[in-house]
């Protein structure tokens, strides 16, 4: 199955900076994949990048096999996006935001948007100024998703919610994805939406991908080796991703194969998705960009 957004060789620089950097990424269809990653790490850019929004300064990116910048309109009817702002006419009423999805989409779903509304008691009459953050969340992933699209760009989609609010979100986003089978690409800073909705990640630091896979494979694939303060080097073959030294002892993540426990107290067990995200990110300090 062809992947739902492919990326060789990106780049994308804003003056001197490069938001990203000979980025290679290839996102599987039917499947939810999260962008994880500090503030600055280039998750914002790279989905401005496929809907459209910036253009490429080197290498190429494909969005359902088309290029964004040249099928930007073909594009934008398959692919739902909610930006990190989530932007909405603050003036109009819910039901004339609703209008407004349903003349722009050819494909728009108006019953399917009016009753998931419904299902959260926000009213149609109302202007969506009025609205608190977590109803003008759910306005605008009701616009993202009535359109019905194959693929669902999200950037941050719980950001600024409350708890109660955020994981309403997720479970409604879990159900979406459920009834219709988009492919989701979310961005996120908090792993544990990530482990709660994702099957797939990215993870992303200084505008490069670290490593990128399913969830699954990438917790069966990584382990912690925990031993001594004073233990030794790395086994030849080991492949570590990031060291950190406490009073008492060294704890290495490891990629692969690992030299298991050798008489010196050494314990290794199998990571978290935590431990490999942090550990990635924590060997990626200190790199000039």
């Amino acid at each position: 199955m062809p992947a739902v957004l492919e990326t060789n060789a990106l780049c994308k620089r804003f003056g001197k900076v490069e938001a990203l950097r000979d980025c290679d990424v290839s996102l599987p269809a039917g499947k939810v994949t999260g962008l994880v990653g500090p503030n600055g790490a280039g998750k914002t850019t790279l989905l401005q990048l496929a809907v459209g929004l910036r253009s490429v300064t080197l290498g190429t990116i494909r969005v359902l096999g088309l290029d964004p910048a040249e099928d930007t309109v073909t594009l934008l009817s398959r692919v739902g996006y909610v930006g990190q702002d989530r932007p909405l006419y603050l003036d109009l009423t819910v039901a004339e935001t609703l209008e407004l999805g349903r003349r722009l989409n050819a494909r728009w779903d108006q019953e399917f948007a009016r009753s998931r509304l419904a299902r959260f008691d926000i009213p149609l009459d109302r202007a969506v100024r009025s609205l608190s953050t977590g109803q003008r969340a759910q306005v605008a992933l009701t616009l993202a998703l009535g359109k019905r699209p194959e693929l669902l760009l999200l950037d941050e989609p719980v950001a600024n919610l409350d708890p109660v609010a955020r994981l309403d979100l997720l479970e409604e986003l879990m159900g979406a994805v459920a009834e219709d089978g988009p492919a989701v690409v979310l961005s996120s800073n908090v792993l544990s939406d990530v482990e709660r909705v994702c099957e797939h990640v990215v993870i992303l630091a200084n505008g490069r991908v670290r490593i990128a896979g399913d969830i699954d494979e990438l917790e069966r694939t990584h382990f912690l080796v925990i031993g001594p303060r004073k233990a030794g080097p790395a086994a030849a073959g080991e492949d570590v991703v990031d060291v950190r030294e406490a009073e008492r002892q060294t704890v290495r993540l490891v990629r692969g194969a690992v030299t298991w426990g050798n008489g010196d107290g050494t314990v290794t067990r199998p990571a978290t998705l935590e431990e490999v995200v942090l550990g990635y990110l924590r060997s990626s300090r200190g790199e000039v960009r």
